[in-house]
């Protein structure tokens, strides 16, 4: 007889699962900018479509159709999202691009 028949099976333990704790944005963050940067805040509104705002991003920022869309993404479930990082003259052009469109914008220094 093969000795394969006389093994006993283990129980099967599954794997332990962790998820991992992130800390809260307002909390435990370090300010460790230089505060010559900027960002492009854009606001949601209830009057541009998505594809109107996922194409001037992409026109504004020069920025992926994907980036665009999870951008576009936030806007809309979150009320805002930040689209664009760089000196302020960068960060101007961008949100006047954006602005065309009729949707809020906001170039804010980090």
């Amino acid at each position: 007889m093969s000795d394969f028949l006389h093994i006993k099976s283990a129980a099967t333990v599954a794997p332990e699962k962790t998820t991992p704790v992130l800390p809260r944005i307002e909390e435990d963050v370090e300010d460790t900018g230089t505060g010559s940067g900027y960002i492009v805040v854009v606001y949601d509104n209830d009057y541009n479509t998505v594809p109107e705002v996922i194409m001037i991003l992409m026109q504004a920022t020069a920025c992926s159709q994907d980036e665009a869309e999870m951008e576009t993404w936030e806007i809309h479930n979150l009320g805002k999202s930040v689209v664009h990082h760089g000196n302020r003259q960068e960060c101007e052009r961008a949100a006047g691009i954006i602005r065309t469109i009729g949707i809020r914008v906001e170039v804010i220094e980090e």
